[in-house]
């Protein structure tokens, strides 16, 4: 009786916490498709009668330049994950599969260029790309953001690397290979599932990246920033709720597969496999 009082508690402890998590998550990307005049009708949090609903509101999101932003986020998430790969995998290949003295160190101080806020440094960043004449583009925004996705990449792979047995390679080295064949033909796709983990997490990190591209764009805003300028309360002024739950839309949903994809890789990070 006592095992099955703790079983119950602990599943209607789990409940209570998905259901905290997700309620307004779904409230969110539902009211996305809510008629203005019913979504503030007083009482009413799910309007039952299907001509409630509409997809006007993600229309009308389109038509005002969102669908621009979307363009250009996915051209930034795409240049971010091909330096991370170029950048990171090298890296955490290195740490991954090389014993050296301070490699321990060398990790926590990769990690460690994560703990420096974003709204610090964004200033002096801006200053750097106005000069070298990367301000207000996509390549800039795209050097920025693999900077604040590289660690992750970095210790990712790391943990990848060091997970796949070493004796694989050692057969590779008794028949001759070399150390980059042996990387190219046995490591590489052994890690393959893990290096495309830690990419798709580098894209999640820039589509979901919106201080950075505030302050370093003002015409060449990805998603994020350009929800922000538009439905802020800025010039344009405040957009009725509908319309933001709709941007709501465009940003949650890549980032829900994206993470129902890499779930299983993210604790590789911290050194284990399970």
């Amino acid at each position: 009786m006592r095992i099955f009082i703790k079983s119950l508690l602990s599943y209607l402890i789990a409940l209570t916490i998905v259901t905290w998590i997700l309620a307004p998550l779904f409230l969110s990307l539902l009211s996305a498709f809510i008629r203005i005049e019913y979504y503030y009708r007083s009482f009413t949090i799910i309007p039952l009668s299907l001509q409630a609903y509409t997809l006007d509101n993600v229309k009308l999101l389109l038509t005002l330049g969102a669908h621009s932003a979307l363009v250009r986020s996915l051209q930034v998430g795409v240049l971010v994950v091909m330096l991370c790969v170029i950048l990171g995998v090298p890296a955490g290949y290195a740490l991954g599969r090389f014993v050296f003295r301070g490699r321990d160190s060398i990790k926590l101080f990769v990690l460690s260029f994560r703990l420096i806020p974003v709204a610090l440094i964004a200033v002096p960043i801006a200053k750097v790309l106005l000069t070298i004449g990367l301000y207000d583009s996509i390549v800039g925004l795209a050097l920025v953001h693999t900077a604040l996705a590289l660690p992750f990449v970095i210790l990712i792979t790391a943990n990848v690397f060091a997970s796949i047995p070493r004796d694989l390679e050692e057969v590779g080295f008794v028949f001759g290979m070399s150390r980059l064949q042996v990387f190219l033909r046995i490591t590489a796709p052994l890690a393959l599932p893990g290096i495309t983990a830690s990419a798709l997490f580098a894209f999640l990190i820039s589509w979901n990246e919106v201080f950075a591209a505030s302050v370093l764009t003002l015409t060449e805003r990805t998603l994020p920033a350009f929800v922000i300028t538009a439905f802020g309360g800025g010039t344009r002024g405040v957009a009725p709720d509908p319309f933001k739950f709709a941007s709501i839309l465009f940003l949650v949903l890549p980032a829900i597969l994206i993470m129902a994809y890499i779930r299983k890789y993210l604790v590789v990070m911290w050194g284990t496999t399970r």
